[in-house]
């Protein structure tokens, strides 16, 4: 994740769940992509503030640094070197055709830099460089991981086999739209739900959330299959609540405030450990310095590892090494 935002639930259910559940049977790494973040405006020193925030959500969500990596990227400088290496089996046009520099281009018009459009190059390190074989990603970031795999086939036809080719995992919530109902949930673009809000913040935005169109008053029968606040629900809501509002909805039993109601209920009883355990966090910042200090000591243990093997395959003779020897 880039520490570029406040972290919302489209990232919680999109994304960190899917991580925790993964960490309890794989070995993995979870890093803090800070230099990603590089290549939109912003405050040095509130990037700074934003990476420990992020990790703090890795850490309260229930990553347990002791079975699993997390660190940040801009502590392991491997990250960079390796995406040098990649640059050179990467094909100009493929960069060309990602769509989310098409996107971020048009966003952020005056500052489209060299480093948005190679990003997807630095993506490909951050995981080739672990030897990753399973990723999970967003339905946003699949075009990424097919260029990364594409880029380690070229690299293993050309010089030798060194990377496994990735694949992707997606979460059953793999796209949570924003409370506009049209967009990817973003704090940039005001339609989020915080991790970490309040609940009375939780009710006041869903308060004014975008549902069914077609349902304009409470006895118009709705349609759960095309509303946003229902997708959310299958994500946090239990079964019995979830037929009551699926069944409740569709007969125009219940409301669209009282399937809110429901649905602020479900994230509270879901996100309150998360909650608390942020702010039992926050208060050791000591602590999260120090899981992040572990951390990229043994990211840099295998960054190396494989840093070597790459060198030796592209003919790059450690020579000041041999002359010592």
């Amino acid at each position: 994740m880039q520490p570029t935002g406040e972290l919302h639930i489209g990232n919680y259910l999109g994304a960190l769940a899917n991580f925790v559940e993964l960490a309890r049977t794989h070995d993995c790494l979870f890093c803090v992509v800070d230099q990603h973040a590089l290549t939109a405006d912003h405050d040095p020193a509130t990037l700074h503030a934003k990476t420990l925030e992020v990790a703090i959500g890795y850490l309260a969500a229930g990553i347990d640094p002791a079975r699993s990596i997390v660190f940040v990227q801009s502590d392991v400088p491997e990250h960079t070197e390796l995406a040098w290496y990649l640059a050179t089996v990467t094909q100009f046009g493929e960069l060309g055709r990602m769509t989310q520099f098409k996107d971020k281009s048009d966003t952020q018009t005056q500052n489209v830099n060299a480093a948005l459009f190679t990003y997807p190059v630095l993506m490909a390190a951050d995981i080739l460089l672990y030897k990753a074989t399973l990723v999970p990603v967003g339905e946003d970031q699949v075009q990424h991981l097919e260029l990364a795999r594409d880029v380690a086939h070229r690299f293993n036809t050309r010089f030798g086999e060194v990377f496994p080719l990735p694949k992707p995992r997606l979460s059953a919530s793999a796209r949570i739209m924003g409370t506009d109902g049209l967009r990817k949930m973003s704090k940039s673009i005001g339609n989020h739900i915080g991790m970490f809000d309040d609940e009375s913040v939780v009710a006041a935005k869903l308060k004014h959330a975008f549902t069914d169109p077609q349902r304009q008053r409470r006895t118009d029968p709705g349609r759960p299959e095309i509303c946003n606040m229902y997708r959310i629900h299958t994500a946090v809501t239990g079964t019995d609540a979830l037929a009551t509002v699926e069944t409740g909805c569709r007969r125009a039993a219940i409301g669209c405030g009282d399937c809110k109601k429901i649905l602020a209920d479900s994230l509270s009883r879901r996100l309150a450990p998360i909650r608390e355990r942020a702010r039992e966090l926050r208060a050791r910042p000591v602590y999260v310095r120090e899981v992040l200090a572990d951390g990229a000591s043994r990211a840099r243990a295998l960054a190396r590892k494989t840093l070597g093997e790459v060198r030796e395959h592209l003919g790059l003779a450690r020579h000041a090494s041999e002359l010592a020897e």
